[in-house]
């Protein structure tokens, strides 16, 4: 940990993320991402040439930490798609998922298993995904322990052994994540593709 605390991280966050009118450069990165957690590009359904756009067969999705823009933004063919996330974005950015048809909760994922909207011991998504998120939040391993309730599978892509730094006051290694997750994750070096670089850590886990 850093000697910020963790709402002085979120204001970091907020402040890296400014306006929310250009978030390309993280938006390219999801691509590599999603390659890795097992999503797969499908053409638009609407003829409309976007890309990429991916197909969710008909399964709820909870994407915690999702962000200004989600990966759920490029998904179709949902039953539900949820993003959660505690940082203070503008208001044209819940407004966005809304008019897209996704549900938001302004909260921190650790307290998932308490809000109002999940706290239905029924309550159960098909999948949770996280990414590029655990190095932000202010309790990694209840992260991964409210996801293990909350969906059979988790698609994961995390960056490892980065020091603890403004807006990331955690280190994460591929040992402690396959520990919480209860499984063997996959590690990359990545060099550059669509502007990620460093270790990264994916997988899918059931």
């Amino acid at each position: 940990m850093t000697d910020m605390t963790w709402n002085d991280h979120q204001r970091w966050e907020a402040e890296w993320w400014d306006s929310c009118a250009n978030t390309f450069a993280e938006e390219a990165k999801q691509i590599s991402y999603a390659h890795r957690m097992g999503l797969i590009v499908v053409p638009d359904p609407t003829g409309n040439e976007r890309w990429p756009v991916y197909d969710a067969e008909g399964k709820s999705i909870l994407d915690i930490g999702g962000g200004p823009c989600s990966l759920l933004l490029k998904v179709v063919n949902a039953k539900e798609r949820w993003v959660i996330d505690p940082c203070e974005y503008p208001a044209w950015v819940w407004e966005r998922y809304e008019a897209a048809g996704i549900d938001c909760v302004e909260e921190k994922g650790e307290f998932i298993d308490k809000s109002i909207h999940f706290s239905d011991p029924l309550w159960q998504a098909d999948e949770v995904w996280i990414y590029n998120c655990r190095q932000h939040v202010d309790d990694p391993s209840a992260i991964i322990r409210n996801a293990r309730n909350l969906a059979p599978v988790i698609r994961v892509f995390e960056w490892l052994n980065v020091p603890p730094c403004n807006g990331h006051p955690h280190t994460l290694t591929a040992e402690v994540l396959g520990t919480l997750y209860g499984g063997r994750g996959i590690v990359e070096q990545m060099t550059g593709e669509n502007a990620c670089y460093g270790t990264a850590y994916y997988g899918v886990f059931k």
